[in-house]
């Protein structure tokens, strides 16, 4: 159903939480912020229709908030708040324009404002938090937002942290409670899309439909990000179980409502692939390399889709020219250990096919599995151990993959290919079965896909 939120035009500038999905992809998920008043004056955001236009308009919004509080500071260098508040707007404007350089302005600054104010200061205590978990340094997160709890057991942004790190961790018995209380505490589309999250995470995938429809159902007319970002994720999981023009659907609403939003592009540029239209998922991924102030960074992400599709279609001095250029945003980007990079860069590497890149794969995805135990980040790392024939360290990986419970037909397929090479043909057999239980439509087109990362 086309919703009526599409028809409103005006929102405020959104804050809050900033989700490490288990794509790696950052997404502001926050509530509507607060109207500053400076003096009396009061500054409202608003939200044009053009894509374009909002981008430049809550970019400039945000530099105009930015350089009303560093004059605040610069005449008062001791005040802890007013630099909090900075360091909340520096992470607003990190995933407004995808450009990582702000994330170190906000730890900058939030490091500094608890030195001038240690206590009673959770702002930047938050702001320290979400920066650690944009770095995948999942465990300095979750001290940030407990330390917050402490002081106040019902901040949302803090139980929304704790749930996520939770969560990228594979945590999910722990997260499962605290999805509770924020839904409990606060029902919203927001706690509703969360709670989501980690029941999908655990295979409990009607309670989790349930969860998705019902934060639907609770969207306000000024959360068109957030609704776009939960329409993004619902379409996945219908993706994900072989319901494509279901997820079809839930993709392009995500983009009606924010033409911007680079994660729903990339997602239906995936599944148009998936359903051989490749001039379509060619145009969507260009989209979003034409306009890169509009990537949110996921300029790699466009490039690889793109060499992904040039290989299906027979063109592999394109694709390894398209996979070179994706590598090398890689190698320029100065936080390539930081920021979700690794894995990105290690499925590039193993996608490329070069035997000489397995080993710097294996670091890369060694060392991310030392941060987070999500689902999505065992199965590269079981990919990798595969490719260098080391099937019963992929087993092993797989099975703790597998015991999560998420239901994915990618990953038991995976563990279907160890199982053979390792002359379990049984269990293979009983892998490859439960794929398709999962998802009928994991054919062919499907499989090369994901043998270049798909």
């Amino acid at each position: 159903m086309i919703l009526n939120i599409w028809k409103w035009s005006r929102t405020s500038l959104l804050s809050g939480v900033t989700l490490t999905l288990v794509l790696g992809i950052s997404v502001d998920l926050g509530q509507p912020a607060r109207a500053h008043s400076h003096g009396g004056e009061t500054h409202a955001h608003t939200r044009e229709s053009h894509s374009h236009a909002v981008e430049h308009s809550v970019t400039d919004a945000l530099q105009r908030e930015i350089a009303f509080y560093q004059n605040r500071i610069q005449a008062n260098p001791t005040d802890g708040l007013d630099r909090a508040s900075l360091a909340t707007l520096y992470l607003q404007l990190a995933s407004s324009t995808g450009n990582t350089h702000w994330y170190h302005e906000a730890e900058e600054t939030a490091r500094q404002s608890l030195t001038n104010l240690p206590f009673n200061n959770p702002e930047a205590q938050l702001a320290l938090a979400k920066v650690a978990q944009a770095e995948h340094q999942f465990t300095e997160a979750l001290q940030f937002a407990e330390e917050v709890l402490q002081e106040n057991p019902i901040n949302q942004q803090a139980l929304s942290i704790v749930v996520t790190s939770k969560l990228a961790q594979g945590q999910l018995a722990q997260a499962q409670p605290v999805a509770d209380q924020l839904v409990e505490q606060a029902p919203t589309l927001v706690s509703y899309t969360l709670r989501a999250l980690v029941l999908v995470a655990q295979g409990e995938d009607q309670a989790a439909l349930q969860d998705f429809q019902q934060a639907l159902a609770l969207e306000q007319p000024d959360q068109l990000s957030q609704s776009a970002w939960a329409r993004t994720l619902l379409g996945r999981y219908y993706a994900r179980r072989g319901q494509l023009p279901l997820a079809k659907q839930y993709y392009q609403e995500a983009l009606h409502l924010q033409p911007q939003s680079s994660f729903a592009q990339v997602k239906l540029a995936e599944l148009e692939t998936r359903q051989g239209n490749y001039g379509t998922a060619e145009t969507l991924y260009q989209q979003l390399l034409q306009h890169p102030e509009a990537s949110h960074g996921l300029d790699h992400a466009a490039l690889q889709g793109l060499a992904q599709l040039k290989v299906l279609e027979g063109k592999l001095t394109e694709a390894k020219q398209l996979w070179d250029e994706a590598e090398h945003e890689f190698r320029d980007h100065q936080d390539l250990d930081h920021f979700g990079h690794r894995r990105d860069l290690a499925k590039l590497l193993l996608a490329r096919g070069h035997q000489a890149d397995l080993p710097e794969a294996l670091t890369l995805m060694q060392t991310e599995a030392s941060l987070r135990r999500d689902p999505e980040t065992l199965k590269t790392l079981a990919w990798v151990l595969s490719r260098l024939n080391r099937y019963r360290e992929a087993q092993s990986v797989l099975q703790d993959a597998i015991a999560l419970g998420i239901q994915d037909a990618s990953l038991f397929y995976r563990a279907s290919l160890v199982e053979a090479a390792l002359g379990n043909k049984a269990q293979a057999k009983i892998y490859s079965q439960k794929a398709l239980a999962i998802d009928p439509n994991f054919d062919t087109r499907t499989r090369a896909l994901l043998a270049l990362g798909g």
